[in-house]
């Protein structure tokens, strides 16, 4: 049932119309690296990771305990860098951007 789904969103669409779509949605997110303080075991870092991927507009989220950064993936339009590190803060860690692209 999936399949057949699919294969008409494909013939309807078109192979191109799909692969222009995606392009567009890949100009549409950001990444922000964060040196982060106030982590004091792994399971911080996993515990950000989870909270910050529960968070509107955040793609994916991967944050390092023995590296102290975090790196996250948005949507511009749906959240802003301000509001990411405020969740961060409000997690009880301290965020300072490092890198952003």
């Amino acid at each position: 049932m999936i399949r057949r789904k699919f294969l008409g969103l494909m013939t309807l669409a078109g192979a191109s119309s799909l692969a222009t779509l995606k392009a567009a949605a890949a100009h549409e997110k950001k990444t922000v690296t964060y040196k982060v303080t106030g982590f004091t075991c792994i399971t911080c870092a996993v515990g950000l990771e989870t909270l910050l991927q529960r968070e509107k507009g955040i793609i994916a989220a991967k944050a390092s305990y023995p590296d102290a950064i975090a790196t996250v993936t948005y949507d511009p339009k749906s959240i802003s860098e301000a509001s990411i590190v405020e969740a961060i803060e409000s997690m009880g860690f301290h965020a300072q951007t490092l890198q952003s692209s």
